[in-house]
Formats: C-alpha cells, structure tokens, sequence
C-alpha cells in the first residue's frame, strides 16, 4: 500500500464502455487503492463519475472530468483541471483507444483518421500539455497504453489500430529519451489478449472471431495465449502501478509486454 502516496495521477480513459472493469478504469482505482489523488477523465461523464464514486466509496480521493482528449481545447481544460484540484501532476496515464476492423484496402479514410485521432493524437496533446508542468515541478511519470497490435499482426485484420499504436510505440521512445534529463519518464504497456468491456461490445472484434459469437470469441481467444486464459484490466493496472511508482525510476523509453507470453509464440 502507499506506493503512489502523495502523487496526484491524471488517468485519460478512466470509464468503461460497460458493466466491468476497463483497463483505465482498473489503474485508476488500483492508483487510489495505493495513496495516489486522481482526476478520472472520460468522454462518458457517467462513466468517469462511476469511477470516481468507486474511488470514493473506498476512501480514495478523486473527482471526475469529462473531456474528448482528441480536441486541444479539450485536453488544455483537462490539465487546467486538475491543477485547479491538486496542485500538480506526477502521472499522466493515457488510456484511450478505438479499433476499426479492415486492411488497408477495406478501411475508409474517414475510419483512418478517426482511429488515429483517438489512438494517437490524444496521447500527444496530453503529453504536449502535461510534460511542461512535470519539467517545472522536477519530473513524472507517463504511461502510454499501446497494444501487442502494434509488434506483430494478431490474426485479426485492423491496419489503422496497429499502426496508431506503432506509431505510439515510437512516440513514446522519442519522447523518454528527450526528456529524460528532466527526470520524465515515458513508458508504454502493450496489452496482449484482454476480457474487457471494450473487448465485448466490440462487434467488429467478435465478428471476426467467431461470427458475432461473443462466447465463443473468448473460448477462441483463451486458445490463443500460452498461459491458456486471457488477462483481464488488473493485470494493465497492475503493470500501471509499477510504472507510475518510484520503483520504477530508472526505467524509461520500454515496451512492457502484458500478454501471456503470445508475442514469443511464433
């Protein structure tokens, strides 16, 4: 416990799409659940003010913002906001993320452009606006959640998602490296094979799978992981937790893998 004591945690994607527990929505209340403040942000207003009711409802501290963090204005009121309620910002968890089915040739360009808005240029904005307050109060730590999507082809035709998070992958190198004197950290967790909410109301996911069978997409997708099971949203959070922590302070510009050992099958 206390391992984010004193830190105030800016968590982007904090709702979830549905009854259970999201990746944003899991890390959110795990960095409570360890002494950190956090300002839960979602597009979702309900699903934000969930989370913070959650938080609350454990004797955490946390409020909800709602934000679309792919508009600039948007994600500028956003940091306003939680300098207005905490002071400071020590970690910014960027948690957003949209998958359109299709290859290059199916995708349409308006898909293309949204899914990279949303995948992509929402973690860029927040880091634009969120870096320099770390700088002047001596540092932070940012989480990027990318996917297994992004280093290698999964079995499932979405072009547009693994590229925004290939492109996340190398956003977040260039950026730890540049800012590394000024003690911030960036970091990405790539996610393999996850049972989460945004997972099961994927239609274009279970589609894909197995013909719209949600059940047997899980049966489908347990198969495809060494460890025989899917993870679920504590295993992100948990990961989060690592990150976001002290113990983590030598560590900066890394892809931690969170996928049941899939990407080392070959």
């Amino acid at each position: 416990m206390d391992r984010l004591k004193g830190k105030v945690a800016l968590v982007v994607g904090a709702g979830s799409i549905g009854p259970g527990w999201g990746n944003g929505k899991a890390t959110a209340v795990t960095f409570a659940r360890e002494g950190a403040l956090v300002l839960c942000v979602d597009r979702n207003a309900a699903a934000a003010e969930e989370t913070a009711k959650i938080i609350a409802g454990e004797g955490g501290r946390a409020s909800a913002f709602t934000a679309d963090v792919s508009r600039a204005s948007e994600v500028e009121a956003m940091v306003a906001a939680c300098l207005k309620a905490y002071g400071r910002i020590d970690v910014l968890h960027n948690n957003v993320g949209i998958a359109e089915m299709g290859s290059v040739v199916d995708v349409t360009e308006a898909e293309w452009d949204r899914v990279f808005a949303i995948n992509l240029k929402s973690a860029y904005l927040a880091m634009k606006h969120v870096i320099p307050v770390m700088v002047a109060q001596g540092g932070g730590s940012i989480i990027n959640i990318s996917s297994i999507a992004s280093i290698r082809h999964v079995g499932i035709s979405y072009v547009s998602y693994g590229t925004s998070k290939a492109a996340m992958n190398q956003m977040t190198r260039t950026t730890a490296v540049e800012f590394a004197s000024k003690h911030v950290r960036v970091n990405a967790i790539l996610p393999g094979l996850m049972k989460t909410p945004m997972v099961e109301h994927s239609a274009g996911l279970a589609q894909s799978y197995a013909k719209g069978d949600v059940d047997a997409m899980w049966r489908a997708r347990d198969a495809q992981v060494p460890m025989g099971h899917m993870g679920d949203a504590w295993d992100v959070a948990n990961a989060a937790l690592f990150l976001a922590s002290d113990e983590s302070r030598y560590i900066t510009g890394i892809e931690l893998v969170v996928d049941g050992g899939l990407t080392c099958r070959a």
